[in-house]
């Protein structure tokens, strides 16, 4: 059984969830991201704050987007995975 996920993972997950789509609806991120409403809304915040995510407001419906600060946070986290993994960590 695979353990629970630290908070770099949950937003790491979130970051390339967003990454794969160009905007993306926050009821998505809430299945895909496997996380209840009030800890996306708590990371969402998070994430717009340190500025790796933007809010886009469409009509009546909300979506959110990678920033490209949030693109090259996800391209080092994957460098870093990579490290790790090749030393066995």
């Amino acid at each position: 059984m695979a353990g629970r996920r630290n908070k770099l993972q949950i937003i790491i997950d979130i970051l390339t969830l967003l990454q794969e789509k160009e905007k993306v609806k926050p009821t998505h991120l809430l299945y895909k991201g496997n996380l209840s409403y009030d800890r996306l809304k708590k990371y969402l915040t998070e994430l717009q704050d340190k500025g790796l995510i933007i809010v886009v407001k469409e009509k009546d419906k909300t979506f959110y987007k990678l920033t490209d600060k949030g693109y090259n946070f996800i391209m080092e986290a994957k460098k870093i995975k990579e490290l790790t993994e090749a030393f066995g960590l």
